[in-house]
């Protein structure tokens, strides 16, 4: 019963951080475009939560099919793994960055640098 209660603080948290951080006005493009930042981009891997601090845990489908839009930049990708949202979450970046390989993804960026992380 406490594994539901700490997803669901977890996930409440994270929203909390990015509606505070949303406040700010975001004046040139990013890694993640114009309009956009890289903690805002880590909420919408939030199917992602479990593969990403587990690297024997499944990875959905859902999870996957948003990783997938992120396949054509994966600076952007890289961006939202190394995120400050990503790290209040507690996500591993070290096995986040194998999920486009958990995923089986044949075009994904092999070799990669993601700060001190390669894509495998």
């Amino acid at each position: 019963m406490e594994s539901p209660i700490k997803f669901i603080c977890l996930v409440g948290f994270v929203v909390l951080v990015v509606s505070i951080a949303g406040f700010h006005r975001v004046e040139g493009a990013g890694e993640c475009g114009r309009y956009t930042t890289p903690d805002n981009e880590a909420m919408k891997l939030a199917p992602c939560a479990a593969a990403a601090q587990d690297e024997n845990a499944s990875v959905s489908q859902s999870c996957c099919a948003q990783v997938k839009k992120f396949s054509q930049n994966p600076g952007c990708l890289c961006a939202v793994l190394l995120s400050n949202t990503a790290k209040m979450s507690g996500i591993d970046p070290k096995i986040a960055i194998t999920i486009p390989k958990r995923c089986s993804f044949a075009n994904r960026p092999i070799g990669y640098k993601c700060g001190s992380y390669t894509l495998p």
